[in-house]
């Protein structure tokens, strides 16, 4: 994706002393606690948090597959879906770290890594093709072909598991599209392909390819290896990302090295880059200008309405230095409202007011998306209406931008690298 700097005419600037305070539904004074180093310390804590809870969701997740596998019935399947979308809730919310933390960035491809290429996986429908220009695994179906030879690139896939997944299929040929595990991955395994265009549906893949009394789709057996074998994984990599926002973890330890400055520098540059860029830019507005279902962030559940507005609530958890737990559990501390509100209370004020801005333009597309028009057939082309519900949560991020862009000056900041994308800052492109 583009990058832009942001950067707006510095503002004054007055930091406070205190100390930092979590823990269960708590607030914090901002004028005892509002120092940057105790914003960074709650942010590094709430990241911990995050992270744990989308664990303890995949944990639970891998349970309900278990239970699905044990006895593949519509019933368990359903189950196990319902436990997929449990467990994109705390995720999303972890996004905002990814921009700014080079650690975080450079190991979210494992478990978010999207679009992909089905076909790499399992069977697809025919009008998905045989071919890609870009990609010689587009269709290679490694579930019903245990052994292949690619552009004479031998790839032994005879037995399914986490080391052939994560070392030998993901990104294979150095495509981005050949995503071999993660979150998106195990969505396509349960729901199957989504051929419903932009008309209302998901995926319906059958309980039956996972029976081993009565297989459809063939292959059940690896196709089970390959879920199971996806769901591990996924917990494995979910454990190595809390152990390095643990207090002497590795993340942490990236972050502590970048100073005060540095790492206000990396909160903003979180939250400016999933609003702008990857957010309203790469994951909405492209595929309402293309009119192209399979730009839908959670193409194969039309899940796409909650991952965008979860992604929306971990920004405003940044900001706001407070997360609530799929338990119910709020935890909050030092917060960069806080930070902004004793140097300038309208500033904070303003931020406020377009973080809910951004969340209310949210809760319209997922009101819609519960209403039967999920994001696939609001940015269909001809629907007018729900064209616009979209535009307007791009409007709405785009503004929260720009207020961030005035807390970047006001914390007098060096220029932040913002993620941008063609979608916003040349249209043209996207279509050349």
């Amino acid at each position: 994706m583009n990058k832009t700097k942001l950067f707006m005419p510095v503002l004054g600037v007055s930091l406070i002393a205190g100390a930092i305070a979590s823990g269960t539904s708590q607030t914090v004074d901002a004028a005892s606690s509002a120092t940057p180093a105790a914003v960074l310390e709650n942010y590094r804590s709430l990241a911990e948090l995050e992270f744990s809870d989308a664990l303890a969701q995949a944990k639970a997740l891998n349970t309900a597959i278990d239970a699905f596998l044990a006895d593949p019935t519509e019933k368990t399947l359903a189950s196990a879906k319902t436990a997929w979308f449990a467990s994109r809730v705390p995720y999303q919310q972890t996004e905002v770290y990814r921009f700014g933390n080079a650690y975080v960035d450079e190991w979210e491809g494992k478990v978010n890594a999207w679009p992909l290429d089905e076909g790499l996986i399992d069977y697809v429908d025919a009008s998905y093709g045989t071919e890609s220009d870009e990609n010689p695994y587009y269709s290679a179906n490694i579930i019903a072909n245990p052994k292949l030879t690619i552009g004479g690139k031998e790839v032994d896939a005879t037995t399914i598991d986490k080391k052939l997944l994560a070392e030998t299929l993901h990104e294979i040929d150095e495509v981005e599209s050949n995503v071999a595990t993660g979150y998106h991955v195990i969505e396509f395994l349960l729901w199957g392909q989504d051929l419903y265009g932009t008309n209302p549906g998901a995926g319906e893949r059958p309980a039956s390819d996972f029976s081993t009394t009565k297989c459809t789709g063939g292959n059940c057996d690896r196709r089970r290896d390959y879920l199971k074998a996806a769901t591990d994984l996924l917990i494995d990599d979910l454990n190595d990302i809390v152990a390095a926002w643990a207090p002497e973890g590795d993340a942490t330890k990236q972050l502590q090295a970048k100073g005060d400055q540095g790492g206000l520098s990396t909160i903003l540059t979180g939250m400016g880059s999933l609003a702008y860029g990857e957010l309203a830019g790469e994951r909405i507005k492209l595929g309402l200008m293309l009119h192209d279902p399979e730009e839908e962030h959670d193409c194969f559940s039309d899940n796409t309405h909650y991952s965008h507005f979860y992604d929306a609530v971990g920004i405003k958890n940044v900001y706001m230095g407070s997360f609530t737990d799929s338990q119910g559990k709020t935890s909050s501390g030092a917060s960069l409202s806080a930070l902004i509100a004793a140097m300038n209370a309208d500033l904070d004020q303003e931020m406020k007011q377009k973080l809910d801005a951004t969340e209310a333009a949210m809760q319209v597309m997922v009101d819609s998306a519960k209403a039967g028009s999920p994001v696939d057939v609001l940015i269909g082309e001809g629907n007018t209406k729900g064209n616009q519900i979209i535009q307007n949560v791009v409007d709405a991020l785009v503004s929260q931008t720009k207020t961030t862009e005035k807390i970047v000056a006001a914390l007098k900041l060096e220029g932040i690298d913002v993620e941008g994308s063609d979608s916003l800052d040349n249209p043209e492109a996207v279509f050349n």
